[in-house]
């Protein structure tokens, strides 16, 4: 593949927060996709075009259904992700246009349906099939993910939340968390929105062990931010 995308590597043991945990490796636009494994789901990550996006790959290991988190950018890359494999839905974090670029080329190559929060589809200029609210759930075959609105970023920006039933969880956040802190907000209105929403939905109730996979950057877990919380309420941002 001459994005490299097909090249898979995996994760390696670190310490973060005090737990053993596995590390995704770094991705970059043009570098090999990572992987991680799981009992019922695979989740395949890549970075794809200028802004440094992660797009996922989520696929049943049971039925091979496939679902796409952001197709963010680099259409090419991602359908060579997908292959000729059934791809069942795109969701789109939220309404920023560096999440949605190759939207339309992906779901015109292969069918696919198409998600996102219900509060952002109008700033989305492709359809949306499946308006998303609090509390839904997204069907990857025989997995699924529950979706958590999160007011902040942007109006409808969702997570998906994986609660792996041999594992720890595993949360898909946009640009709604991030390692060292929430997304970018329009004002400090906005931002105890999120922060509030971030706290109440995923924080207190989510164990340490939560893996969090976010749209730009590095994953980590909610361990190892849990401590910040204070720090970030206080700063405003």
């Amino acid at each position: 593949m001459s994005t490299g995308a097909g090249t898979r590597t995996g994760y390696q043991d670190c310490l973060i927060g005090g737990g053993r945990h596995e590390l995704l490796r770094v991705v970059t636009p043009g570098g090999p996709a990572a992987v991680r494994e799981l009992d019922a789901l695979v989740v395949t990550k890549v970075s794809v075009g200028p802004m440094d996006n992660n797009a996922y790959l989520l696929e049943c290991r049971g039925t091979g259904e496939l679902v796409l988190v952001d197709a963010a950018n680099d259409a090419t890359t991602l359908l060579a992700l997908v292959d000729d494999r059934p791809l069942a839905r795109v969701v789109t974090t939220h309404r920023h246009r560096d999440h949605w670029v190759a939207l339309e080329e992906v779901v015109t190559a292969t069918g696919a349906r198409t998600a996102a929060g219900a509060d952002d589809v109008d700033g989305i200029p492709v359809g949306t099939d499946e308006p998303l609210a609090d509390g839904d759930v997204v069907e990857v075959g025989q997995a699924s993910l529950e979706v958590i609105h999160l007011v902040g970023h942007t109006p409808g920006s969702v997570a998906l939340l994986y609660e792996d039933p041999s594992g720890h969880p595993h949360l898909f956040t946009g640009d709604s968390l991030f390692p060292g802190g929430p997304g970018k907000t329009s004002g400090p209105e906005a931002f105890a929105s999120l922060l509030d929403d971030v706290s109440r939905k995923i924080f207190d109730r989510l164990p340490d062990d939560t893996w969090f996979y976010p749209g730009h950057g590095k994953d980590s877990t909610l361990g190892a931010e849990r401590a910040s919380l204070p720090e970030w309420r206080a700063r405003g941002w």
